[in-house]
Formats: structure tokens, sequence, C-alpha cells
């Protein structure tokens, strides 16, 4: 028999936290979390998204062993603002049971249905900022520390619950040598000068930090039109300055304004911080941040976030970005460049990077049940 328990102590968050470490201990390609900073999402204290969302954690148990569990997410933005009633679902793991599945699941639905909503979706976090996805295709590639890695069995759990596949999202990765860039470097050149443009490099966090607003509210202006979308509110922004902005070399940080310094276009890339994550095994001291700190040189590189104001998509600006890029990455000795989740109808992104031979090396969806 199955067994639900709402998750209500530190200690339950910290099961919940460390209920993966067990379930792909033999994995090579699951990338562990900092088990400190995965408790801290869902501290109210700590994580301002929870002012404008509630989540509920629950873990599964088989006779008295953990085998489940789930976080069940209400993000308020999108139901009253942008009358999307989804109920969320995500941090989604379980044995190959389906008497687990399927009770979590049911958990979540009830949810759901309380508070009227029309849907549940997921996996998915808070927002599209957030790790999305089971993964469907590339099992035999590693993970990477913002995207989820599962078992093989977890989409046929969901499919037989009666769930559908409701949004595809597709990772490539490219050599660097595959790169051609005396293509965009005419074209930085032309972009430049037609639209008064200038590229924006940084050697230091405090620089960036100068255009941090900026760049979150072109963020929201750019990702608005996508349908995982979920705008960045200013409690938000001032997190994510703290934590997010702080924690990545500001070189990889590539920024491009006009004549007025109003910010056009912006793209944030992150060393492979994977293999150290692996060897640190969820915990940052006494010596696993010196390892982090030493991954900030890996020769891999993911691709988090790029954005272009509406006003100057298909007009080239990628360009101006990718010709930066190229000269910090030569100088660094950078091998390979990954992207992370992009949706697979948003073809304008895909359209970017079409000249750099790239690899498609994992499928992942979210699914779907009408409640």
């Amino acid at each position: 028999m199955i067994e639900i328990k709402e998750v209500t102590s530190k200690e339950g968050k910290k099961a919940f936290v460390k209920f993966p470490f067990e379930l792909y201990q033999s994995s090579p390609y699951w990338i562990p979390p900092v088990i400190s900073e995965e408790i801290s999402i869902f501290d109210k204290t700590k994580n301002p998204i929870l002012k404008d969302a509630e989540v509920r954690l629950f873990l599964a148990y088989k006779n008295n062993v953990i085998v489940g569990r789930v976080a069940a997410i209400v993000n308020w933005i999108e139901i009253n603002e942008q009358n999307v009633k989804k109920m969320r679902f995500g941090w989604f793991d379980f044995i190959d049971d389906e008497e687990v599945s399927k009770a979590l699941l049911n958990k979540v639905s009830k949810i759901g249905k309380l508070h009227q909503l029309e849907y549940m979706e997921g996996p998915v976090g808070f927002s599209n900022l957030d790790k999305v996805g089971v993964l469907t295709y590339g099992f035999d590639e590693i993970g990477t520390m913002i995207s989820w890695y599962n078992h093989p069995y977890y989409a046929s759990h969901l499919e037989k619950n009666n769930f559908t596949v409701e949004k595809e999202y597709l990772e490539y990765k490219h050599a660097f040598s595959d790169i051609k860039i005396e293509k965009f470097k005419r074209l930085s050149e032309v972009i430049e000068k037609r639209y008064g443009l200038k590229s924006l490099n940084f050697t230091s966090t405090k620089e960036v930090m100068v255009y941090a607003d900026q760049m979150f509210d072109l963020f929201n202006l750019s990702y608005s039109k996508l349908s995982s979308f979920v705008k960045i509110t200013e409690l938000q922004k001032a997190y994510m300055k703290k934590k997010f902005l702080n924690f990545i070399n500001p070189e990889y940080i590539k920024f491009v304004v006009d004549s007025n310094d109003e910010l056009v276009a912006f793209a944030v890339v992150m060393p492979s911080f994977a293999k150290a994550l692996q060897q640190i095994k969820g915990k940052l001291f006494p010596f696993g941040f010196l390892k982090i700190l030493k991954a900030k040189k890996s020769k891999s590189v993911n691709f988090l976030l790029i954005g272009v104001h509406p006003n100057y998509q298909n007009k080239g600006v990628h360009a101006l970005i990718f010709s930066e890029y190229h000269k910090t990455f030569e100088a660094k000795g950078i091998t390979e460049c990954r992207r992370t989740p992009e949706l697979s109808d948003n073809l304008e992104i895909h359209k970017l990077w079409r000249d750099f031979n790239p690899q498609l090396i994992k499928k992942r969806c979210t699914y779907k049940k009408n409640l």
C-alpha cells in the first residue's frame, strides 16, 4: 500500500531533496543539486516567488520507505493576472511502480480541483526560469545543473495516467570549432552602424549590475509570447541578482545597447558545473565550494538565456552577441557549447543557431491532463 505524506518539517524537506540521490546513485548522467540551495527554494523567507505562489511537497512511502516525491505548485500571477488556470507539478521522481506515480499525481489533482483550476501540467517549476520537462530522449547524455534528469520509464507512467504531451523542449550542442565566425563578424559591423548599436563586455559583476534590471525587464518583454511564460516580479529581480548574477562569470554575460544606452539584447552563458556537482554530492562544505570555483574554468559552457527586444528581432542583432562570445571563448579555450531546453515551436531561436552545425542531444516534454 502506498502512503502519501505532506512535508511540513525541516527534516521532511531534506528527505524530499535527498530522495533522488538514492534513486540515481548509480547513474553517470544525473547531476545532483546542492542540497542546501535546493531546500532554500521551498523556504518562504528565502524565495520571493513564494509571495506570489504556493507549493506543497509530498513524499510517497511504501513499507515505510520513501519511493517517490512531487511538488504541487500554484502560481497566482499566472492564474489571476494571465488567466491561465494551471495546476503545476514538479520535482516529480518515483521508483518504477505505477501505484506510486498514480498516488502522487492524484494528490496534485485534488489540490488543483480544490482551487477550481482547469488542468495540471508538469513537470515544471514556478516559472519558465525553472527546470522543466520529462526527459524522453538523450538518456546517455550528462545533465546540467539547470535541468532535470529522469529514468526512461517516467513518460510511460504519465501516459498511463491519461496525461498527454503539452510542450516539447529540445537541447542541442555544437563544437566551438564549428562556429564560422567570419559571417557574424561582417554582419555585426553592418548592424552596429545601421542601428547605432554597441556591444558591452564586463570584467566585474558590479559592472553587470548597472544593467541588471534592464535585462530582467527585457527578458519579460522578449519572452512574453512563449506559452510557458510567467513574468519576473520586482522582488524576484532582487533575488535573481543576488543568487544568479553573482554566481556567473561576468565575462560570460553580453549586452547590446542602443545610442541611448538602452538595452536591446542580452545573453547569459554559464560554465558547465556538471562534473563538479557530481563530485561534491550535494555538499558545498568543507571542500565542495572549491570544486565549484575550479569548474568556472570548464572548457564546456551552457547557453542559458538569449533575448532580443521585439523592435530588433530578425535584424541580425544576435551577430553582435555571437561575435563577442567567440572572442571570449577563443581566449578561454572553450571546446563545446550546449543550449539549455528550448521550446520546439520557438522557431526564431532555432534559426539563430542553424549555422553552427547543432547536434540534437535531448528531448523533453511536459505533460497535461484536464481536471
